[in-house]
């Protein structure tokens, strides 16, 4: 059964001058489900019965379902467990920071980069998800947030899954998350972080969108890189830098690198250098992450001092820093802690 959630309006058009249908009918589903915040055919009451129907028939809706969402001790953080049709479960996460309200989005069941600080990918890659299922989390945790009066405001893809080895589904969900009669939410709002999957990062510059991507960097040269995210193997980092050079000179779109800090691994000042010697130059920024704890992990978060000493040291040769303040940590929302659900 097709999902009509992985449907643009145009292609919705389509389908309904091939069923017989005027092509205007497409546009008031979309309105039910985008605006109207319709959870079923059958609530689309404009619409005439044989012709909700006929929609039940072709089209599954909604494909997700919400298992539980737990909120921090803050309040400032909102994970979502989700179950989809084959019964396998998804997390995200509705971030809450000033007047923004971002959801970070997973797009696999599991993850194929197994890096060795990240829960995601511990069991491996179950499955990709398809464009509703990414679509759903969004339009579902924005129907949570217009009961307070609120909307989404910025996606980061950024939760389970390595967005370019799911790239159809995952640019799909762009557009559709992008497109005016839905939640019209502006590309330059949306972030796709990769581990460096270097043909995905040149296909992605020439798709003619303006979305950010973020460069999961973690190490500062091959050889450190190599022994905490496996996908360096296959990628060298000379030949992933260079495709993010390109994807910023053809978007005209800054570039972030995130770098986990890890107790002894990659948090020397000498660390420190080497970074900021690889990326002199660049129009970027070096996002510093530390390390959230994982159970089962032999792996630290260096000391406060130790980041302070790691952040001034990139910034005395010039480079760009933020430093990620960590959030949902308690409820194992935070960056690297979304992991399966059986």
């Amino acid at each position: 059964m097709k999902e009509i959630c992985s449907f643009s309006l145009e292609e919705l058009k389509f389908w309904m001058g091939e069923n017989g249908e005027k092509p205007f009918r497409a546009a008031q589903v979309i309105d039910w489900i985008y605006a109207k915040d319709a959870l079923s055919f059958d609530s689309m009451t404009n619409l005439g019965k044989d012709f909700r129907a006929k929609l039940a028939a072709e089209f599954a809706f909604p494909v997700i379902k919400l298992v539980r969402t737990v909120e921090s001790e803050d309040a400032e953080t909102i994970k979502f467990l989700w179950e989809l049709p084959d019964q396998k479960k998804v997390e995200s996460v509705l971030i809450l920071s000033g007047d923004r309200r971002t959801v970070c989005i997973s797009c696999q069941v599991g993850c194929p980069a197994r890096c060795a600080f990240c829960a995601s990918g511990r069991e491996g890659l179950m499955r990709n998800l398809s464009p509703a299922e990414i679509v759903e989390q969004v339009l579902h945790i924005n129907r949570f947030l217009k009961e307070k009066g609120e909307r989404v405001s910025h996606l980061v893809f950024m939760g389970m899954g390595e967005p370019l080895e799911n790239y159809e589904a995952v640019v799909k969900s762009i557009q559709i998350f992008n497109m005016a009669e839905g939640l019209n939410i502006s590309q330059r709002r949306i972030t796709v972080s990769t581990v460096g999957v270097v043909e995905g990062i040149h296909r992605l510059s020439k798709e003619e969108l303006k979305v950010n991507l973020v460069l999961s960097l973690h190490a500062p040269n091959q050889h450190i890189r190599k022994k905490i995210i496996p996908y360096a193997r296959k990628y060298p980092l000379e030949e992933v830098l260079m495709a993010m050079d390109s994807y910023a000179r053809e978007t005209k779109r800054d570039i972030t690198y995130e770098y986990t800090l890890l107790a002894g691994i990659n948090d020397h000042v000498e660390h420190a250098k080497e970074l900021a010697e690889l990326l002199a130059r660049k129009q970027c920024t070096v996002n510093l992450i530390p390390y959230n704890p994982i159970d089962g992990l032999n792996l630290n978060r260096p000391v406060k001092e130790k980041i302070e000493l790691f952040r001034e040291t990139l910034e005395s040769f010039g480079i760009n820093t933020t430093w990620r303040y960590t959030k949902g940590k308690d409820i194992a929302a935070a960056c690297g802690q979304l992991a399966l659900q059986k």
